[in-house]
């Protein structure tokens, strides 16, 4: 997953970063959009703590009580995501927009500022922040999406929606849409406290925390259940299923496939097991040896393949 980690160090830079700046917006505004948006950007900077810690944990060598390795750890760090950070932040950033709307007098500005010997209103410091947020996020987008690019022509997907059902990869997956969240959320607060500031109306920057809010549980929820299919051991997909029992069926000495099987024990880490008819007038040795052809072909056909175990059967 080497691949993957650049593109979580710069969401991870990014939305440091960027947190930092929301808060000291909304301490200068009050603006419930900008609240919103600081629970975001923390959230999105735990996720990517979560996500490096679960990357480097799946690289621990395999154990005798774990003999199949950690890759799964990824999956079980990305679901924390999910639940304890979008969950939670989404949730935050709902109540607060509500709240906002139901008890107007948020936002809207606050008490001029002096910096430098220049004296401006702060709303615009939250359009200079918010502005810079989108600039951040983009790139880290940028980099989230040429990783999930690279995977689409690698393993032949559709595009983008097909890549979503098939991968394991879910570290890049939730920086993809994260980065993505986080574009559109930066934007809608920006829209929020634009309109609130030429409107002098501060519903317009409280229902854009509402939005952004659902925006995240929404997130949570998409994501939990990409790693749920992965925790419970999902398989490569039918496709590629195919293009390996074709590859077995056609090896000399091979007379049948019984069985074949494949999980997911990690991002590019896959188990296959099978139940392969020999030919009867081979003898040990031989048969020996076309396992261990088997096992070499089986991993040319997909490089995720870590892990084979072939049961002969005469």
């Amino acid at each position: 997953m080497a691949s993957s980690k650049p593109v979580v160090i710069a969401a991870l830079v990014a939305n440091g970063a960027i947190a930092v700046m929301k808060f000291v917006g909304f301490l200068l505004t009050g603006s419930p959009s900008m609240l919103s948006e600081t629970y975001h950007s923390i959230s999105d900077t735990g996720n990517q703590v979560f996500l490096l810690i679960g990357i480097r944990y799946s690289s621990k060598d395999p154990t005798r009580g774990h003999p199949f390795g950690y890759g799964k750890a990824q999956f079980f760090y990305s679901f924390l995501v999910s639940v304890l950070l979008f969950g939670i932040a989404g949730w935050e950033s709902l109540r607060h927009g509500y709240d906002a709307i139901v008890h107007p007098g948020h936002g809207g500005g606050g008490d001029p500022v002096t910096l430098l010997g220049t004296t401006f209103d702060p709303v615009w410091v939250n359009v200079v922040v918010l502005v810079g947020a989108i600039g951040f996020e983009a790139w880290a987008l940028k980099k989230a999406n040429a990783e999930l690019q690279r995977q689409i022509d690698e393993y032949g997907w559709s595009g983008i929606r097909e890549a979503f059902r098939e991968t394991a990869d879910v570290t890049t997956l939730t920086a993809f849409t994260e980065d993505t969240i986080a574009l559109s959320g930066a934007t809608i607060a920006l829209v929020g406290v634009g309109l609130t500031e030429l409107t002098a109306n501060p519903v317009y920057d409280a229902v854009s925390a509402v939005v952004i809010g659902l925006l995240l549980m929404g997130f949570a929820l998409a994501l939990a259940w990409e790693n749920k299919r992965l925790l419970l051991g999902e398989s490569l997909s039918k496709e590629v299923e195919g293009d390996l029992r074709g590859t077995l069926a056609d090896y000399p000495g091979v007379v049948h496939v019984d069985r074949l099987r494949t999980v997911f024990f990690g991002a590019e880490d896959v188990l296959v097991t099978a139940d392969v008819s020999f030919d009867a007038d081979l003898d040990v040795g031989e048969v020996d040896e076309a396992i261990d052809g088997l096992e070499a072909r089986l991993r040319e056909v997909d490089d995720r393949i870590r892990m084979v175990y072939i049961e002969p059967e005469v």
